[in-house]
Parts: structure tokens; C-alpha cells; sequence
């Protein structure tokens, strides 16, 4: 059994790294909120983007010039082709498209939220798990087994564990 003063330590180390990463929780918090509403409009404004192309162009080239995720060729006739996120003018090569977005800073937090290993974001994302992996296992270390505290909190650890199992089987 570990010594009062090592879970003395553990816990002055969770609240400190509980203060230090305070800012970076909340962003998670907050972008993850937003993550779960992005099929809708929620906080999105219209962003509307002209960029010049080719002249006469078709609709399959201009959509694969203009590389946009979920953009649709819906009509196309002489003079210009109809997209489902804007128009291209065959005659001048002005394609304007216009899509829902966060404002700037939703925008960066999400980023940030959904980083892959291909975004230099992606340590910041793997120290941030570790960290809360540690705020984890710290959590049964701030109190000595003996105290009536402790089993509770295990009892509560407990049943959080069930009724996470349960969401993840039945909630998907």
C-alpha cells in the first residue's frame, strides 16, 4: 500500500496539470458540443468564394477544380454550369461558391478538435489524451484506500464504467 505522502503528491499533481490544461478542457468541451450539431446550421454563417477558373469549362472539371467536399453539379446548360453550392460561368471562368461555415474562432477550435496525424495539431491531441488518461488513474490515487471516501468513489467509478458500456453498446 502506497504511503500517505504519494497520495499526497498524486494529488498535488492532478490539480496542478487540472489548472494548467483548464484552458485547453474548455476548448475540447466547447468544440465537441459544436461537433455534434455539424449536419445542421448551427452557428454556421454563409461564406461566399469567387475564384477563377477556366473558360468553358464542363461541370465534371469544375467541380474537380474546385475541390469542395459534398459539391454537386445540378444543372448544365450553354452558358453556365449550376452547382448545389453555387454557379460557374462558362463564358468569364468565375465560379462562386457559396457553403456554410463556423465563424474564425469556432472554426479553429474545431479544427483543433478533429486533428489527424497529418496536421501538426495531432501531439497537442495525443499529449491532451495522456493527460486525461493520468487525471483517470490519478482520481483513485487522491485518497487512501482505507477511508470511506475511496469506496465510494470506487462504487461511483463503478457504475459510471456500466453505464458507459451501456451507451457504447446501445447507444450507437
Amino acid at each position: 500500500m502506497a504511503s500517505p505522502k504519494f497520495h499526497m503528491a498524486v494529488r498535488k499533481y492532478h490539480r496542478w496539470l487540472g489548472f494548467f490544461l483548464a484552458g485547453i478542457m474548455a476548448i475540447y468541451a466547447i468544440s465537441g458540443v459544436l461537433l455534434i450539431f455539424r449536419p445542421t446550421d448551427f452557428l454556421k454563417f454563409d461564406k461566399t468564394e469567387v475564384r477563377q477558373l477556366s473558360l468553358d469549362l464542363n461541370g465534371k472539371q469544375v467541380a474537380s477544380k474546385i475541390k469542395v467536399k459534398g459539391l454537386k453539379v445540378v444543372e448544365e446548360n450553354d452558358t453556365q454550369v449550376v452547382l448545389n453550392m453555387g454557379t460557374y460561368d462558362k463564358a468569364d471562368g468565375v465560379a462562386t461558391i457559396t457553403r456554410k461555415d463556423y465563424p474564425l474562432v469556432l472554426a479553429k477550435m474545431v479544427k483543433l478538435h478533429k486533428a489527424t496525424n497529418n496536421s501538426p495539431l495531432f501531439w497537442l491531441n495525443i499529449s491532451f489524451g495522456v493527460a486525461l488518461l493520468f487525471f483517470v488513474i490519478s482520481a483513485f490515487l487522491m485518497f487512501m484506500p482505507k477511508l470511506p471516501m475511496y469506496k465510494n468513489g470506487l462504487k461511483i467509478a463503478g457504475l459510471g464504467a456500466v453505464v458507459a458500456v451501456l451507451v457504447v453498446m446501445f447507444g450507437s
